[in-house]
């Protein structure tokens, strides 16, 4: 059990967002350590040839994933190693919170830096790996296995500074047995009906950034026409509506989206983004019909002038 491979490596999107958050809000590079759970997965594959046939066609592959579902950042490097990339297992055990996810791994956040490890960080997941063995949870065998191995998710910036591109992300296993990092896929567990299987298994211990929702009244004070009125009444009309679909959802609620409680609380998130996207559609059905009259009296009034300018001669 010293030298299996990782399918891949999955993490839910807030836990991502909230990672690449904290690294862009320090104020130089960090590093830190994560946390998760490795499972290994048994698909079989059946044809739809005749009984026998598909029997001798059948097969079933074995595949370990790994999940990642907290994190703990340092705020600084060299939190848990040394400068040669030594780990220090007090400094981990003084780090750690009380969490019933296993060490995965760590992970390093670099600015304006090339997207591939250094050595300094080979050596510090060949010294976790040595210390800390990744727990493979087996649904068919409840005894654990241990696999001698180490996650480690590398964030960087771009080398040139750009608005929309700001960071990127690559994720690797740290082979015992080679003592080298491969490269893994890393999967982004979303809200949807394609992941509702995995949200039971996410439990992130990150929260949600605090989000400032203030409604503006400034608009509101200022001296309109009727037309304008009317305009603001059916606005303020329309986002009631808006606000009532809304209702019993709010934005501290979100960590329902997660955990035991997130197969019955998807369903009314995924209704609720429905009957927002048709209040949507409708809306902009209007606006096209008043654009489209707003352009034909445009025409008109264009008409009118042109017949005035002609008389005038």
């Amino acid at each position: 059990m010293d030298d299996l491979s990782l399918e891949k490596i999955e993490i839910s999107g807030p836990t991502l967002a909230s990672l690449i958050q904290r690294a862009s809000s320090s104020p130089g590079n960090v590093d830190g350590l994560i946390f998760g759970q490795i499972h290994r997965i048994v698909s079989t594959n059946l044809s739809d040839d005749s009984p026998a046939e598909s029997f001798a066609s059948s097969s079933s592959s074995d595949k370990i994933v790994a999940t990642v579902t907290s994190f703990l950042c340092s705020g600084k490097t060299v939190s848990f190693y040394d400068p040669l990339g030594r780990v220090d297992s007090r400094r981990i055990d003084s780090l750690r919170v009380d969490s019933p996810d296993r060490l995965l791994g760590w992970f390093s956040a670099r600015r304006k830096t090339a997207n591939r490890p250094s050595m300094r960080e080979l050596a510090v997941a060949s010294s976790l790996s040595s210390q800390f063995h990744l727990p493979i949870k087996d649904p068919e065998n409840p005894k654990s296995t241990n696999m001698a191995s180490c996650v480690f998710i590398l964030l960087t910036t771009p080398t040139t500074d750009q608005l929309i591109h700001t960071h990127e992300y690559r994720a690797y296993q740290f082979r015992y047995s080679n003592q080298r990092l491969e490269p893994r896929s890393l999967g982004i567990v979303n809200i949807g009906p394609a992941f509702r299987e995995h949200y039971g298994s996410f439990s992130p211990k990150s929260g949600f950034p605090p989000l400032i929702c203030e409604v503006s009244s400034s608009a509101m004070n200022v001296d309109h026409d009727e037309g304008s009125l009317s305009a603001i009444k059916q606005a303020v009309k329309d986002q009631k509506e808006i606000d009532a679909l809304a209702d019993g959802l709010q934005v501290g609620n979100l960590k329902r989206l997660v955990g035991a409680e997130a197969a019955n609380y998807t369903g009314g998130i995924e209704e609720m983004y429905e009957r927002m996207l048709a209040k949507v559609e409708s809306l902009a059905l209007e606006v096209e019909k008043s654009s489209a009259r707003v352009l034909e009296l445009d025409n008109h009034n264009r008409k009118l002038r042109y017949r005035v300018a002609r008389i005038g001669r």
